[in-house]
């Protein structure tokens, strides 16, 4: 399955845009600020410096040290394994994804060189393919509402994991009145005007700690970081907005999208949320 915000991000990497290769070249997903009034809407190097942060923010959160081995399911072009790497070292790391694209552009530009190894895997993140209680630590970072079933990937993690192991995540979890405009979100009719593509973004905090408990996990953390990620959107008007967009009215319905996403994290409808989950021992 392709998404067209990868298919364009790619284009424009590969056109040499050095905006986008600032921006998201090395991460695909939301940036975090530690005090977002200081953020800078119109530098992408700002952007990519938040979007590190993020991918810091949920590693602090999984407790990672050298010796473990850890997947990263929808690893993208690899951003968060080099920041595994490079920040902790020592590690035994393996990156999943579903678009051979992203796994080649990720397989090219990072290289473990902190005394770890590294690999790419195609792969289904519903139907694992790897053994039983073969990882200590399992992240998907920011890509979760793309997979098929959010209870096959906790199944399948809590089969990966090794007991006492954790899985950390990113998603956009929604309050309860908030769900019946989010199944507008996986409405194929707007498929094609979403840059997103279809994302399911209806599973609230009580529906995760629901599946933690069918899937024979324990949620520890649950933490709402929506204030520290709402720069983004103004970014990426920014962006969607910038001379090399070739559409103008699918730019211009984007804009509108991303405004929408915008209040709705502005008015708490919709909350930017890492989650943890430990494997009983």
């Amino acid at each position: 399955m392709t998404f067209p915000y990868i298919d364009s991000l790619l284009k424009e990497l590969a056109a040499g845009h050095g905006t986008i290769e600032k921006s998201f070249g090395r991460h695909i997903h939301w940036g975090y600020w530690p005090d977002p009034a200081a953020a800078k809407p119109s530098s992408a190097e700002d952007y990519g410096a938040a979007a590190e942060r993020l991918s810091l923010e949920l590693i602090a959160l999984a407790n990672i040290s050298p010796g473990m081995r850890v997947l990263d399911a929808g690893c993208g072009f690899g951003g968060t394994m080099a920041c595994l790497d490079q920040r902790i070292g020592g590690l035994d790391l393996v990156g999943l994804n579903i678009d051979p694209r992203q796994l080649e552009r990720a397989a090219r530009l990072v290289r473990p060189d902190q005394g770890g190894s590294m690999a790419f895997v195609g792969g289904n993140a519903c139907s694992l393919p790897f053994s039983d209680n073969s990882f200590d630590r399992v992240m998907a970072v920011e890509c979760i509402f793309h997979f098929p079933s959010r209870r096959d990937f906790l199944n399948e993690v809590r089969r990966v994991l090794r007991p006492g192991g954790s899985l950390v995540i990113s998603d956009f979890l929604p309050q309860p009145a908030f769900v019946p405009i989010s199944l507008l979100a996986r409405m194929k009719p707007l498929h094609k005007l979403n840059v997103f593509g279809p994302c399911d973004v209806t599973c609230t905090p009580a529906d995760y700690r629901r599946l933690a408990v069918q899937t024979g996990l324990r949620i520890t953390v649950l933490r709402d970081i929506t204030p520290h990620t709402l720069p983004t959107y103004a970014f990426l008007r920014q962006l969607l907005s910038g001379p090399h967009q070739q559409n103008r009215t699918l730019s211009n319905l984007n804009k509108i999208l991303i405004g929408l996403l915008d209040f709705y994290g502005r008015s708490r409808l919709l909350r930017y949320s890492l989650l943890h989950f430990e494997k009983p021992e």
